[in-house]
């Protein structure tokens, strides 16, 4: 394992992008304003040369930047204006630009170097085309053309000589070099766009995607392209990658709202296997260092990150391993922690690289393991007669409350009764206290309306239907002379229609005005009017 340890470089602008060269040794990192070379030494970032130099153009203004695989002086860089810029770094001159293609029409947003073809480069743009470029003849060799306004991310894979992938909307393609009239495979990734794709380093069967849709996606294309597993994170995913060495291991970054790096395990979807939360803004690119316990990030807050596993934030050591749900019908699920402990034997193998004989493994170390809570499912079932949880009492409400069509006296007394049947008394008490304050007999109504305000029409209005919509969903199931209510205890309430000096009209308004709050106190009576 290499010796390493947190450290970070601050930059004089916003970083957009990284890359590492084939030994993990030096990075190149660019942004709208920065492109340099750093070494990366035990203890600090030592930087090397800026790119930067003569004439500032657009050309300079990166997205997204590549070091061959194969060739260490050689780099590439996409820019915002469509261009596509190669760099040799053994040259003599102060300039280390090598080449610039011009052949994209719009916004370049990512490039892709063959793994083992140093002269084979690969874009894809904001103009819907993939390009493959011959740095020999310093032309384009194939284009590509997807049908849509956007490519993405595209990707060579690692185990297939001619085979590379390529996003776009919720899309992926997996397509062969030596067809470009169309796409070998196409399947639906996602509910929304796909803004990264990643090819798995040991197993040839898998590939990841990332999307807005906030989820993370493994699948198995060995024949029909298969959905293995699903992470749900809490924003946009931005770029993905997997962890060499850790099958199950792949680390994300968001487009919005999260600015940590989370590292999750596959099998754990639930809660990130690791946290990095160094980064006071959005994370913009990830790079390991050809080592499971060391990689680098850039971000938008100009910071260059070296980041250690044994630094990390471990989630899962802080969550509770006690849980409660309680379900509409009443039963109850608790699940108890007998204890606490780390899983030091249980599927050990599945964290050591496969490419290593099982003689050679040493075990694994606690800091490579989730905390794991041995836990006991206890379900307790609701036996009683009556269930407490049910909204029964809502709709029985809804049926048989009155809110018109009688004095406020006798509606309160109506209501209350009801609410008493149901074992609701504080409701009950609610309607007896709203008799008690507006039902006198000697409550004086004065209303007051401006005819020439907008406003005071508008809330007229608005009362107006929200009168007749209750009106139409009242469901009248006593008799309109006399009605009887069965209270708790078994008691009968009987309300029969009386004379008073309102008009139903007025109660109405009254009764309106009571539950909109278009009322205010003055004196001994009550004074109604719309509020302006």
């Amino acid at each position: 394992m290499s010796v390493g340890r947190t450290m970070l470089c601050t930059q004089e602008g916003p970083l957009n992008t990284i890359s590492n060269n084939k030994d993990a040794t030096q990075c190149a990192v660019a942004g709208r304003n920065v492109f340099k070379i750093f070494s990366i030494e035990d203890e600090e970032f030592v930087e090397r040369m800026s790119l930067r130099v003569g004439k500032v153009n657009l050309n300079l203004s990166c997205t997204d930047v590549a070091w061959n695989p194969v060739e260490d002086h050689i780099l590439a860089s996409a820019a915002t204006n469509g261009a596509l810029v190669t760099w040799n770094l053994n040259k003599c001159s102060k300039s280390k630009q090598d080449h610039i293609f011009t052949d994209h029409k719009r916004t370049v947003n990512k490039v892709s170097f063959h793994p083992t073809e140093a002269h084979l480069l690969l874009s894809g743009s904001l103009d819907g085309t993939i390009m493959l470029f011959d740095l020999r003849k310093k032309e384009v060799s194939s284009v590509f053309r997807t049908g849509t306004d956007c490519v993405r991310d595209v990707s060579f894979s690692p185990h297939h000589y001619f085979t590379f992938m390529a996003t776009h909307d919720n899309i992926v393609d997996l397509w062969d070099l030596r067809r470009t009239d169309k796409y070998e495979r196409q399947f639906t990734a996602h509910n929304g766009p796909v803004f990264s794709c990643d090819w798995h380093p040991e197993d040839k069967r898998w590939i990841a995607t990332g999307g807005r849709d906030k989820t993370i996606k493994v699948w198995d294309i060995q024949y029909r392209p298969y959905l293995e597993h699903t992470i749900q994170t809490i924003a946009s995913i931005a770029r993905i990658k997997w962890r060499p060495q850790r099958k199950y291991h792949i680390a994300s970054c968001s487009q919005v709202v999260d600015f940590s790096i989370n590292v999750w395990d596959v099998r754990r979807p639930f809660i990130p296997f690791a946290a990095f939360n160094e980064h006071k803004d959005v994370t913009t690119g990830i790079a390991w260092r050809h080592d499971p316990h060391i990689f680098l990030s850039v971000s938008k807050d100009s910071t260059l990150y070296q980041h250690v596993f044994r630094d990390a934030v471990r989630p899962a050591d802080t969550v509770s391993p006690i849980g409660l749900a309680l379900n509409i019908h009443g039963d109850v699920s608790h699940a108890i922690s007998d204890k606490l402990e780390s899983t030091e034997t249980a599927k050990a193998g599945n964290y050591q690289s496969t490419k290593v004989p099982s003689f050679f493994r040493r075990p694994p170390s606690r800091s490579e393991l989730f905390k794991s809570a041995n836990s006991q499912v206890q379900v307790y079932q609701n036996c009683g007669s009556k269930n407490n949880l049910s909204m029964d009492w809502f709709v029985i409400s809804a049926k048989k409350y009155q809110l018109s069509g009688k004095p406020l006296k006798d509606l309160c007394e109506h209501n209350a009764a009801i609410s008493e049947h149901l074992k609701r008394y504080d409701v009950a008490q609610s309607w007896h206290m709203l008799k008690s304050l507006y039902a006198n007999d000697t409550v004086q109504i004065q209303r007051t309306y401006t005819m020439d305000s907008t406003t005071d029409y508008s809330l007229r209005n608005n009362q107006d239907k929200g009168k007749q919509r209750l009106e139409n969903h009242i469901d009248y199931e006593v008799e309109k002379s006399t009605k009887q209510v069965v209270d708790n205890s078994g008691a009968s309430v009987i309300q029969s229609d009386s004379e008073t000096d309102m008009s139903d009209y007025e109660h109405e308004k009254q009764l309106s005005n009571i539950a909109s709050g278009l009322v205010s106190a003055h004196g001994d009576f009550f004074l109604w009017r719309w509020r302006g």
